[in-house]
C-alpha cells in the first residue's frame, strides 16, 4: 500500500494506492494496516463481487472429497502455487486432520520451490503471525525428480499438492495426466484460474478435457474453493473502507474484471461513497 502527499495549487493533497488487498485473520501473514484517508483512493477490485467460502464452509468441502477419494482408495490432487498458497492449505490440512475434521491421510508437498518457503518459515517465525503447524510428520516434501516420478504412482490414498496453481505448468501436469481419468480421484483447485487455462477447463462441465496434445476423459472429481484466496472479497473491502466514507473523495477502481469492479462501485456507493468510478484506460482523475 503506497500514500503520497503531494503539493497541490491550493494546498497539500494526497493519493492512496491499495495494491493487492490481504485478507483478514489468516495465518502466517500479518493483518494489513488500516487504510489511510485521502483525497484520492485507487482501489484493487479483483474480488469485488464475491464472497469468500468461510473456513468452515471449506473444512465441510474437502472433508466430503477427501473421504469419497480415501472410500474409494484414491488421491486428492491440490494444485497450488508455491509461496504462500502452497503453505497456507498445508496448514489447514494438517489442522483438520489433527481435529478429526477430514481423514487422516498422508501429505505430499511435491515442489522444491515450496519445500525451501516451508524451511525459511520455520527459520524466521518471529516475521509471521504465529501459526504452529501442528503434525509436521503428516507431510512430505518432494524435491527430486525421481521421488516425484514415484509419487505419481503411488496407489495407496494420499492427498498430493503440487506446484503450479492454474494446471498450465510445473508438477501438478503430470498428476493430471496420471489422475485424470480416474473416477476415484479428486481435484480440489484452491487457486484463481484464468480464462483459457487448464484449471478453468477442469472446471468447466465438459465430460473431456484437452492436454499435452491428447485428447482424456475427464472422470477425476472437480471441486472448486475461493476460500484461501488471498484477496479481499466484497464483505472485507466493505469493513476496510467504511471507516473512511468521509475521509475519500474519490474512489477509482482497478484490478478487477468489469463485472467484479461494478459490483464493488455499486456496493460502495451503497454505503456513502459518493464518488466512485471504474476508469478506461487513458482517463484521467483530478486530485482536489
Amino acid at each position: 500500500m503506497v500514500r503520497l502527499r503531494l503539493d497541490g495549487p491550493d494546498g497539500e493533497v494526497s493519493l492512496t494506492f491499495t495494491g493487492d488487498l490481504g485478507r483478514q485473520g489468516l495465518p502466517f501473514l500479518r493483518d494489513a494496516e488500516a487504510i489511510p484517508g485521502s483525497d484520492v483512493l485507487i482501489c484493487e477490485s479483483t474480488y469485488g463481487g464475491r464472497e469468500h467460502q468461510c473456513v468452515e464452509e471449506m473444512a465441510t468441502t474437502v472433508r466430503e472429497a477427501v473421504t469419497r477419494s480415501a472410500n474409494d482408495r484414491g488421491v486428492v490432487l491440490i494444485p497450488a502455487f508455491s509461496l504462500g498458497r502452497m503453505q497456507l492449505v498445508v496448514h489447514y490440512l494438517q489442522r483438520w486432520m489433527d481435529e478429526g475434521t477430514i481423514p487422516s491421510l498422508p501429505i505430499y508437498v511435491d515442489s522444491p520451490q515450496a519445500a525451501d518457503i516451508a524451511e525459511i518459515y520455520d527459520e524466521y517465525p518471529e516475521h509471521l503471525v504465529p501459526a504452529a503447524m501442528s503434525s509436521p510428520s503428516k507431510v512430505s516434501y518432494i524435491r527430486e525428480r525421481d521421488e516425484s516420478d514415484d509419487l505419481v504412482e503411488r496407489s495407496k490414498p494420499c492427498i498430493i499438492l503440487a506446484s503450479g496453481g492454474m494446471c498450465e505448468g510445473g508438477r501438478i501436469v503430470k498428476h493430471l495426466r496420471r489422475r485424470v481419468d480416474d473416477p476415484r480421484a479428486s481435484l480440489l483447485l484452491v487457486s484463481y484460474q484464468a480464462p483459457d487455462s487448464l484449471g478453468r477447463q477442469m472446471m468447466d462441465k465438459s465430460p473431456t478435457v484437452r492436454f499435452h496434445g491428447r485428447t482424456w476423459s475427464k472422470w477425476i472429481d472437480v471441486v472448486e474453493l475461493n476460500g484461501f484466496s488471498g484477496h479481499a472479497d466484497q464483505n472485507e473491502f466493505v469493513t476496510g473502507l467504511s471507516p473512511l466514507v468521509d475521509r475519500i473523495k474519490k474512489v477509482r477502481l482497478v484490478h478487477g474484471d468489469l463485472e467484479q469492479s461494478r459490483a464493488l462501485a455499486e456496493r460502495l456507493a451503497g454505503v456513502g461513497f459518493r464518488d466512485v468510478d471504474i476508469p478506461a484506460k487513458a482517463d484521467t482523475t483530478t486530485i482536489e
